[in-house]
């Protein structure tokens, strides 16, 4: 069996098509989200793929959640070549002053917190004898700031540094990390934005823009160009890439 890509956030969008073009190269995939129906529907998919691609439900703000993850993953797989860090959540829309502080910490914890604990967690079955790259999804929000996006700014300029972390600690291990942009993609996450309050978010009528003109990446042509990136075929150690320039 070659080894196995572990992506989060898989059951739509970017994650789910990164985890079907990293099947269709050859390689189970370990499909993790927060449980749903979608779930359900990547799994079949993956499974007509490859074969020996599992999914796994995992909420990245319970820690309990992603211990249990990462013990089956661990049980079931002696190598990962490879995760993509895709999951996150664009919530709070929220005026920063303004935001509760629970709902502000709990997206530092799935975009950020959660990776490092799942990341740690898969320790033992990361590089050594044969090469694992970690891939994270990046964001534009990440060098600049958006009213209203402060936790999702922060946790991606986080991770941006969490990746070239990885990258400089990693190399010793064979361990490579890079981070990517993937531009304005139509996803879940566009349609929350969309229905954001214009009081905490100015710009919303920019985003709506970007759909009612077409101007939004297909999520499929996304995971095209981010396929040879994630496998490891591309992409120097420590390269933070935006999909757009590719």
């Amino acid at each position: 069996m070659k080894g196995a890509y572990l992506v989060t956030g898989a059951s739509r969008g970017i994650g789910k098509e990164i985890a079907k073009s990293i099947a269709s190269s050859g390689f189970p995939v370990i499909a993790l989200a927060r449980e749903s129906i979608d779930l359900g529907v990547t799994g079949a998919e993956l499974a007509d793929i490859n074969q020996d691609s599992i999914t796994i439900s995992c909420d990245l703000s319970d820690r309990a959640d992603i211990s249990s993850a990462a013990t089956v993953i661990s049980n079931r797989f002696s190598h990962l070549s490879g995760i993509v860090h895709n999951a996150g959540t664009i919530h709070p829309i929220e005026n920063m002053l303004d935001v509760e502080r629970a709902d502000w910490a709990k997206s530092i914890q799935v975009n950020l917190i959660g990776v490092q604990d799942l990341t740690t967690r898969l320790n033992k079955i990361l590089g050594g004898d044969l090469h694992t790259r970690i891939t994270t999804i990046s964001s534009g929000a990440a060098k600049r700031s958006i009213h209203g996006w402060s936790a999702y700014c922060v946790s991606k300029a986080g991770l941006d540094m969490w990746a070239l972390c990885m990258a400089e600690e990693g190399a010793s291990r064979n361990i490579s990390a890079i981070s990517i942009a993937p531009g304005i993609v139509d996803t879940g996450m566009q349609e929350d934005i969309r229905n954001a309050d214009e009081k905490s978010f100015p710009a919303l009528s920019n985003f709506i823009d970007y759909y009612t003109n077409g101007d939004l990446t297909n999520p499929v042509d996304v995971a095209e160009k981010l396929l040879p990136y994630c496998l490891g075929n591309l992409g120097e150690n420590g390269s933070r890439l935006d999909v757009r320039n590719l």
